[in-house]
């Protein structure tokens, strides 16, 4: 799908900038051109020299110089490619960007053009964490920007947490699915996934089974037909897809708030399993035993009903929006009920008995149930299951 495909590569200053240049060779192995962009920041890390020998192209680095304006001038080449890519994305040009600096080669280039833009994050932990980067990050967002990453891991400076470039193949998928001319291009999805943890106290918390691997298949399957994905994903065991951009929440009201941030949506797809109840008198402090062999008495209240929601939200509502039920005895009846309740289009259900090793494995067995009834679908891979359901979400929005 790269092939012929115009990369402009902005490579900001930071430890993970090797991997530009990994990037750049498989980009091209793939059949795109890369026209790298190095801020000096960059130049500490990985040499211009190295850079152009693996893009076979010149490297663009300063704003000012004169014989570069003449050859092509900074509004050309920001518009000259198909795509702009940003690796490493480093908190000072994330915050350029969200704020409309324009000092340098690479942010004058991000301000002028008209093409979508990916970025790839890399800092520390803590950066990444600051609110300062999460608003911007938010503004990015809003502003239509597309993220990969980071990931979670060990770091260059000794710490661990999220911040990570993301892996080049990652990179690349991201790329991928930005370029893609799918069924489902220009549609916007929303997609919840994973369990939601309710703290009981700063040390435990209410959860669920669930691995979110169906909603993340979901994700992955809906962006390889081009569609734009919000993915917003409580604590999953398994790891969003690449080219998708990633919500992370933990409570029911966190993903709440984020579902609505994500508005306007063509779809939502409510795939996550969330707590019909949170502990209303959770401890501020780790609750311990005092010897009386008495547990502390945890008083609950329901947590907001996201699909009912947005289902019944009236102006603005997706034109199709789907709920999941996870049923352990009659599941049909359950989930048709649930389905008229919640007045959401489509209800994906299945049986989630420990018998069937359905919750947290690596297949499912659905049933979709529409205005049209109930369909059995057979039990499949939960990759395989995400493809179909894909395909059918594409043919309801007329894009299929």
């Amino acid at each position: 799908m790269l092939t012929n495909k115009r990369i402009l590569l902005i490579i900001g200053g930071g430890i993970a900038a090797f991997k530009s240049l990994d990037l750049i060779r498989r980009l091209r192995d793939q059949g795109a051109s890369v026209t790298p962009v190095m801020t000096k920041a960059a130049e500490e890390f990985v040499t211009p020299l190295s850079t152009s020998a693996l893009a076979a192209q010149k490297v663009y680095r300063d704003l000012f110089d004169l014989t570069d304006e003449a050859e092509m001038g900074h509004i050309e080449l920001s518009r000259a490619a198909d795509l702009v890519v940003v690796a490493p994305a480093t908190a000072d040009l994330m915050a350029k960007m969200a704020h409309g600096h324009a000092n340098d080669l690479a942010s004058t280039l991000l301000m002028a053009t008209d093409k979508r833009v990916l970025i790839a994050p890399a800092m520390n932990v803590r950066m990444w964490e600051h609110p300062a980067t999460q608003r911007n990050l938010a503004m990015l967002r809003g502003d239509g920007v597309l993220i990969a990453g980071p990931d979670e891991g060990n770091m260059a400076c000794g710490e661990y947490g999220p911040g990570r470039m993301s892996e080049v193949l990652d990179i690349i998928a991201a790329i991928d699915a930005a370029l893609g001319d799918g069924p489902m291009k220009g549609r916007h999805v929303i997609v919840t996934s994973g369990p939601t943890h309710e703290p009981i106290d700063p040390v435990r918390y209410i959860a669920n089974r669930s691995s979110g691997a169906q909603g993340t298949a979901l994700a992955a399957a809906l962006r390889d037909l081009g569609a734009r994905v919000s993915f917003v994903t409580g604590p999953a065991s398994v790891p969003p897809p690449a080219g998708v951009d990633v919500i992370r929440v933990e409570t029911a009201a966190q993903m709440a708030e984020a579902v609505a941030a994500a508005h306007p949506a063509d779809a939502a797809i409510f795939a996550a399993a969330v707590a019909d109840w949170r502990v209303e008198n959770a401890s501020g402090s780790k609750m311990k035993k005092d010897g009386s062999g008495t547990a502390p008495a945890l008083e609950f209240a329901e947590n907001p009903d996201i699909l009912a929601g947005v289902a019944q939200m009236g102006e603005g509502r997706p034109k199709l929006v789907v709920g999941f039920a996870a049923e352990t005895d009659d599941v049909v009846a359950n989930a048709t009920a649930k389905r008229a309740r919640k007045s959401c289009d489509w209800i994906v259900a299945n049986d989630v008995s420990p018998e069937t090793g359905i919750m947290g494995g690596h297949e499912n067995r659905i049933v979709l149930i529409t205005d049209d009834g109930a369909e059995e679908w057979p039990r499949l891979p939960k990759d395989e299951v995400a493809r179909w359901l894909a395909s059918r979400i594409a043919t309801a929005l007329g894009a299929g």
